[in-house]
């Protein structure tokens, strides 16, 4: 093509093909800085904590989480009690979608960045669905009490023996179910929000009471504190001392390993 062109159009096209040619690698610098400096979803500031979600358990209402509520609120901090659809023993997915109405309309009226999310037995993994569905950014901490995060024994013996008492969200707690599965595949504790785990080693809700450890958050015992604390699984979210360790948990900056120095000053 070129061979019939006088040697002056010849020249002209050259020069605009080398033109093309440096622009295409232009761009392509650009495109690729661009990518490279893009920035990547890390870790939430701990520092301003904003207002406190408190998610019920299953078949827990309101009032279930009042008292510590209202321990927060004392404290100064802003805190919410989430009522779910159901009482939370429907599906752990439509419970998680109320959280994360009742955050949205925190942060509209509080105007904070971020939240924190106490969640209580069933309520944990509520607090986790809900930051697995998008919301790493939003959550600044993340605080399970006595939650089977690796499902309980009580949901598979009712699912066997009489399935037909065992709803959905009941269904969902056992240990072998495909939203545990999928929840604590890979990552249990994505990266965003810090993440705690509290629970009583007298759990007969909860069995094995291990099931609340949470790979990659800070795991507490109430007994690694306070020795001798005599709790149960519906005593967490009222006992004084675990009140006064959810409220350490949540102040600014990290959390805290807790441990007996400090069972005294919580109350114990």
């Amino acid at each position: 093509m070129l061979a019939g062109l006088s040697p002056a159009r010849r020249r002209v096209v050259l020069s605009f093909v080398v033109m093309v040619v440096v622009a295409a690698g232009v761009l392509a610098g650009l495109l690729v800085s661009r990518s490279s400096s893009a920035p990547v979803a890390g870790p939430v500031a701990q520092e301003r904590p904003g207002p406190v979600l408190l998610v019920p358990g299953y078949g827990g209402g309101t009032e279930s989480l009042q008292s510590l509520a209202d321990v927060l609120t004392a404290a100064g901090r802003d805190a919410t009690v989430v009522g779910l659809p159901g009482n939370g023993t429907g599906d752990l997915n439509a419970s998680a979608d109320a959280l994360g109405q009742a955050v949205h309309a925190a942060l509209a009226r509080t105007g904070a960045q971020t939240v924190d999310v106490v969640g209580y037995s069933a309520g944990g993994l509520v607090a986790r669905l809900w930051v697995a569905d998008g919301n790493a950014d939003v959550a600044r901490r993340v605080l399970t009490l006595g939650s089977p995060h690796h499902g309980t024994s009580l949901a598979d013996v009712a699912g066997d023996v009489a399935p037909g008492q065992c709803p959905l969200g009941c269904q969902q707690l056992a240990s072998n179910s495909a939203l545990l599965a999928g929840l604590n595949k890979g990552d249990e504790t994505p990266e965003g929000p810090t993440w705690v785990s509290i629970w009583t080693t007298q759990d007969q809700t909860v069995t094995p009471p291990d099931s609340a450890r949470l790979d990659g958050a800070l795991n507490l015992t109430v007994q690694s504190v306070c020795a001798d604390a005599q709790v149960g699984h519906g005593d967490l979210p009222r006992n004084p001392l675990v009140q006064q360790m959810v409220l350490s948990e949540l102040a600014p900056g990290d959390p805290v390993q807790l441990g007996p120095d400090d069972c005294a000053h919580l109350g114990g």
